[in-house]
């Protein structure tokens, strides 16, 4: 009599696990539940999808100046640091240029492979880790004043 008991709890954990299993990406992206499905796919040999919080990584410094040789060209540079609590990928690191009149002249996303001079030689951004790219771009229009940086 007790073996249906035990057979119907075996079955509800094993359940458990193959959803939390079959889950574990959109699972894998809540703080909550990843040190779960990370401490399961380290015993069931599966994959943990890459941490990203895009709004973990700190804008330490950033500078857009117009190149000392190049006319026409703006040398870019930023450092910025993973604050979230995992690693993560390198983000896409959105640049918005402005004129004098607080309109954006100019925008784009550039990808890891192109601030860091090709493709990314470690997984990504430890946790705390800083980084400092610089890359030279052309003007898009005169009289940039300002810009901002996002990451994607």
């Amino acid at each position: 009599m007790w073996r249906k008991p035990a057979a119907i709890a075996a079955l509800a954990l094993l359940l458990a696990l193959q959803l939390v299993l079959a889950d574990r990406a959109q699972l894998a992206a809540s703080a909550r539940w990843r040190p779960l499905v990370a401490t399961l796919c380290g015993a069931f040999r599966c994959s943990v999808p890459p941490w990203r919080e895009p709004a973990a990584i700190a804008l330490l410094h950033r500078d857009v100046r117009p190149h000392p040789t190049l006319p026409g060209v703006l040398h870019v540079s930023a450092t910025f640091r993973n604050d979230a609590r995992w690693p993560q990928p390198w983000p896409a690191l959105l640049l918005t240029l402005s004129d004098v009149d607080g309109r954006s002249v100019g925008a784009r996303a550039f990808v890891p492979r192109e601030y860091l001079d090709g493709a990314p030689t470690h997984g990504g951004l430890a946790s705390g880790q800083s980084a400092t790219v610089a890359m030279d771009i052309i003007e898009p229009a005169p009289r940039i004043v300002a810009f901002t940086f996002d990451f994607q």
